[in-house]
């Protein structure tokens, strides 16, 4: 492993004693880790200069915080379920005329895009989401997030639906599920083939705070692309596994899609703006600390009126916009069941609680149902 990160980084030049230093570091630590901490030094060395060459930026571009984590791995370490945890799950969507689903990060794990709260999710990285007031008033902010977002939208894009997805589209196809809400910005609920309420908007399209004007997030990305080629070349680089690819350092997605860049490349990416006004441009999703479009709110609370029993999949339900509908769900006299990995919000609301992954209790689920038979 030494030996490959000192051939990727070769190019920039001679190492000052400094970095020799740091290097010795990264092997010793390295020999028994993939803890790619030891060398996050190299954000400091005197050889990376402001006006990096695109090599430099591919190889430098990266926090070396983390490394991409396999589907598998973030996912929560979890039992599988009981018979008797698959038998109540089946009961209720067999009794239900009118299940309303709401999917939270956890459904879309098994994708390899991480959660928040788990033991492997965001927060437990150091993590810091963007705030909509951080997002509105700061330009570094902005250039943050949209030159992280312009590095990892292609993976993040290049994400397939996973077995809750498609599973959750199957009953919809079978008339078992009345409507899905997510809390999911990643649109997998959609590749799969639902068209869910999504409760806190979508990376995939981008607005314009000053004229409403909305575009998709591809013609975006184009922009992007046009106003800063040097980061153009740098990202062509990281994706045919050149320096600094995910393969030597590890790309740190985000579960709204960005990466993790080191600050100083970040002053120099160019925005883009409102093509019609002018306006500053923000992903059409509701960032912490911002609000849920009342249309919004009043369509995800007609669909809970609507419906005669909620199934919580994947969702700690701890933030107010998603638990204020379980709670609605309660006092509607409507049955919750819950299948989640570790403690949610609304525990206490449930009269069903199953802790399992989602993406292997419901394909069981599926084949129970086409069955109709019940395990024993």
């Amino acid at each position: 492993m030494y030996e490959v990160f000192q051939q990727r980084m070769h190019p920039l030049g001679k190492f000052a004693g400094r970095d020799i230093a740091c290097m010795q570091k990264l092997q010793r630590n390295c020999c028994t880790s993939w803890r790619w901490k030891a060398c996050r030094t190299f954000s400091a060395c005197p050889t990376i200069a402001p006006t990096a060459r695109p090599y430099d930026i591919a190889s430098t571009i990266l926090t070396a915080q983390g490394r991409t984590l396999h589907p598998n791995k973030l996912v929560p370490e979890s039992p599988p379920p009981s018979a008797q945890d698959l038998n109540f799950l089946c009961k209720f969507v067999e009794r239900s005329q009118r299940l309303v689903v709401l999917t939270g990060a956890g459904a879309s794990t098994e994708s390899g895009i991480p959660d928040y709260r788990s033991p492997n999710g965001a927060y437990n990285t150091g993590f810091k989401p963007m705030t909509h007031q951080e997002f509105v008033r700061s330009v570094t902010s902005r250039q943050r997030y949209w030159a992280r977002s312009y590095v990892g939208w292609r993976r993040f894009l290049a994400a397939l639906p996973g077995p809750t997805h498609k599973v959750l589209s199957k009953l919809e196809e079978r008339s078992r599920i009345f409507g899905i809400i997510t809390q999911n910005v990643d649109r997998l609920h959609h590749k799969a083939g639902s068209n869910p309420i999504e409760l806190h908007g979508t990376t995939h399209v981008v607005v314009c705070l000053e004229c409403g004007d909305l575009v998709h997030r591809q013609v975006v990305q184009e922009k992007m692309k046009e106003l800063n080629s040097e980061w153009s070349k740098a990202v062509e680089m990281l994706e045919k596994g050149e320096a600094g690819s995910d393969v030597s350092f590890g790309l740190q997605q985000r579960p709204d899609g960005d990466i993790e860049i080191k600050d100083s490349f970040n002053e120099a990416f160019n925005i883009p703006h409102c093509d019609k006004c002018g306006g500053m441009l923000k992903p059409d999703v509701v960032f912490f600390g911002d609000n849920v479009p009342q249309a919004r709110v009043d369509a995800a609370k007609s669909m809970i009126q609507a419906g005669d029993s909620l199934f919580v999949v994947g969702s700690s339900v701890m933030v107010m916009s998603a638990f204020r509908l379980v709670r609605l769900a309660k006092d509607c006299g409507l049955p919750v069941a819950i299948l989640n990995i570790g403690p949610t919000r609304a525990d206490e609301l449930a009269s069903i609680k199953v802790e399992a992954r989602s993406g292997e209790v419901l394909p069981r689920l599926l084949s129970m149902l086409s069955l109709n038979v019940h395990p024993i």
